[in-house]
């Protein structure tokens, strides 16, 4: 990681966190007003501060205030801000071609992304790929593919999932507000099952997993199911991390049954636990893995890559879109791929993890409301309970958030309840920025709890 961002036509930047202006500050406020007379009140935003500048983990507002950035546009940066390799592969193929439609006439980027993604999901069977814009994309694919494959229309999804804001995919979360209110009729043939959420079920892997299969089971029947979707890793649910065992037993129920397998690794995958695909730390070979956010550095690019048998059951012109797998988001992607592999960046997210624990931990030891830190890797979640009544603070949850922001931290909070505080920095994000977060996180909860 460099020191600064250079360029032939900005001066260089400081990576350090730093307050110029009250947040926001008045150049903010000016845009804030004008967003409001054009933006969709529908589209909201976590800080009302406007972006100029990005690079590795810090943003610079159109004020000048520089703010740590701990949630990467939600898991999107991960291998940092501007990263010099993907805005060079971006550049480059600009300057080459920006789009044909792969469904008319393809190009290599696309052939090599699908050859990438075949070689570092789990399992060494033979695999192929589809590549669409999104994460909610990916998720309507994944589905419709395992519904061709098997014959069957039943989806299975489990308890606090997050897959998206499209028809399909809000019929597939958990929490309806603020995603899916008021937006009926939804999509049908979908089951919410329970899942393994430790801090609150306290039971076992095995022992959630029966829960779990027993539910579908009765209330669907096995043999109506054409997939099971599943975060390994929680994401908008709070980065839940199941007991140990409960995934590999849904996994065992599903190929027993003919259910297709799906991993939905938007959030939790390219890297971001460190390992390429979170399902890895679980012993999960899936059927099909969803791929997006980290996968093209910033750029919209998604994927869905599985058993080849289960790609190929959808017939010629099945599968696809417009701006599906664009040449240029793909080159932005093999510049992802590789420079993770070069550079050793899984190790990354076990450094930050290091880090995060540590800092975590001692804030536990002072505020008795963290009921629990969770997660892998870059990937680290606090959620935050009355010690006395075990209820959710949200919050407690907000006015951490609030305070960080003003002291340039921005943070993300998730949760079905609101009351978790996740972590998904860049792994760019260098010790010395990661120990100021923590300070700064340290001060917000005293301000917060006094």
């Amino acid at each position: 990681m460099t020191d600064t961002l250079t360029s032939s036509t900005v001066a260089p930047l400081a990576l350090e966190r730093r307050l110029a202006t009250a947040i926001p500050g008045p150049r903010s406020i000016e845009l804030q007003e004008r967003r409001r007379q054009v933006v969709s009140d529908g589209v909201s935003s976590a800080l009302p501060v406007f972006i100029q500048r990005a690079h590795g983990a810090i943003l610079v507002d159109v004020d000048g205030n520089q703010f740590i950035d701990l949630g990467a546009g939600i898991g999107v940066t991960t291998i940092g801000h501007t990263d010099d390799a993907v805005v060079a592969a971006a550049a480059a193929q600009l300057a080459d071609v920006t789009h044909t439609l792969f469904t008319i006439t393809p190009y290599e980027e696309y052939v090599r992304v699908a050859e990438l993604l075949a070689a570092h999901t789990p399992g060494d069977f033979a695999k192929k790929t589809v590549l669409v814009n999104s994460g909610a994309e990916a998720v309507e694919n994944g589905v419709k593919i395992a519904r061709k494959h098997t014959g069957r229309a039943g989806v299975a999804v489990l308890e606090h999932a997050y897959h998206g804001r499209t028809n399909l995919t809000m019929a597939m979360n958990f929490k309806a507000a603020p995603y899916a209110t008021g937006f009926g009729p939804f999509a049908g043939d979908v089951y919410r099952a329970p899942n393994s959420y430790p801090l609150h079920d306290g039971l076992s892997g095995a022992a959630a997993a029966q829960r779990t299969i027993a539910y579908l089971e009765k209330t669907v029947g096995a043999s109506d199911l054409a997939c099971l979707v599943v975060e390994p890793i929680q994401g908008e649910g709070g980065f839940i991390v199941p007991a140990d065992g409960y995934l590999p037993a849904l996994q065992e129920w599903c190929t027993a049954n003919g259910i297709v397998f799906i991993a939905d690794e938007i959030q939790s995958g390219m890297a971001r636990t460190g390992a390429w695909f979170a399902s890895e730390h679980f012993g999960l070979v899936p059927d099909l893995v969803l791929s997006a956010k980290g996968i093209a550095g910033g750029l919209p690019l998604a994927g869905v890559t599985g058993r080849a048998e289960i790609m190929d059951a959808s017939q010629p012109g099945g599968l696809g879109g417009t701006f599906g797998g664009n040449p240029v988001a793909c080159a932005a992607a093999i510049a992802v791929f590789e420079r993770i592999e070069r550079d050793g960046m899984l190790a990354e997210a076990s450094r930050i993890e290091a880090g995060l624990r540590s800092a975590l931990e001692a804030l536990q030891q002072r505020y008795p409301v963290i009921a629990e830190i969770r997660g892998i890797g870059a990937m680290i979640a606090i959620e935050l309970l009355d010690p006395d009544t075990h209820a959710p603070r949200a919050d407690l949850v907000a006015a951490i958030a609030a305070e960080a922001a003003q002291r340039g931290v921005l943070l993300l909070t998730a949760g079905t309840y609101g009351n978790v505080l996740r972590f998904l920095p860049s792994l760019a994000l260098s010790d010395e920025l990661l120990a100021d977060a923590m300070d700064v996180l340290s001060d917000a909860f005293a301000a917060a709890t006094a």
